[in-house]
């Protein structure tokens, strides 16, 4: 028991870190390797829990750059995401055929953020389509999985060429998303006494971890930080195709 709570506060720290460096990729990390040691569900409540607080403290700290005007949208249909996807996890559990096809759409746009010279796209502005197309599946994708962050952070890198407005807008959406989905699940009486347990330890090496990313945050330029997340999404897509 103690060696899994270590395991388990470890990944949780390192995770956090991510997401204060990059502005996501906690779910990411987190959820390639909390399941070898919990449920696929109660790995997904831990890490929305906990996304919660990291995005809530990253928040308070540049909450003056959201763009609401920006945010509706998606969003919107981030939260339209997330109450199905309450239903699948309650339903279907672990879906593999849909973590492998995952995998090849993360690739997919990583492959175009890379190739985009464009620091920021007006199509993306004008066209209403891409915010509804990747709210929806991030929300989706983000409540059964816990990894929707990489739809939300490729429309806001293409949005935003202000790195502080990228991350404020990205972790308001987390924010909103992960409240949503822990309601439901609090609602259905989905938590139970060890998995609080771990959310308790988890926050402390979760505020310790985003925190200290928050400060790499200050020292990273803006295409950096696109390298460094579009790392964090090929290796996360590679790890659900080959091993999922």
């Amino acid at each position: 028991m103690e060696i899994q709570i270590i395991f388990i506060i470890a990944i949780l720290f390192i995770g956090s870190f991510i997401q204060g460096t990059s502005g996501f990729g906690f779910g990411l990390f987190s959820m390639g390797l909390l399941p070898i040691m919990l449920t696929l569900k109660d790995s997904t409540l831990l890490v929305m829990s906990l996304t919660l607080i990291t995005s809530s403290l990253i928040v308070a700290r540049v909450y003056k750059y959201i763009e609401w005007k920006g945010l509706l949208i998606i969003l919107g249909m981030a939260l339209i995401g997330r109450v199905f996807s309450f239903f699948v996890l309650n339903q279907y559990g672990n879906l593999h055929v849909m973590k492998q096809g995952l995998g090849l759409f993360l690739i997919f746009m990583v492959i175009f953020l890379l190739l985009n010279k464009d620091q920021t796209n007006s199509s993306i502005k004008l066209n209403p389509a891409f915010p509804v197309l990747l709210g929806f599946l991030g929300g989706f994708i983000g409540g059964v999985f816990a990894v929707g962050g990489p739809f939300f952070v490729f429309y806001y890198l293409m949005l935003y060429e202000e790195k502080h407005r990228y991350n404020a807008n990205l972790q308001t959406t987390f924010v909103f998303t992960s409240l949503l989905t822990l309601l439901l699940h609090g609602f259905h009486g989905d938590f139970h006494g060890t998995l609080v347990l771990y959310f308790l330890l988890g926050a402390v090496s979760v505020f310790i971890g985003s925190t200290m990313g928050l400060k790499w945050f200050e020292k990273l330029p803006r295409d950096q930080i696109k390298k460094y997340a579009s790392f964090i999404i090929f290796i996360a897509g590679l790890n659900l195709i080959l091993f999922s």
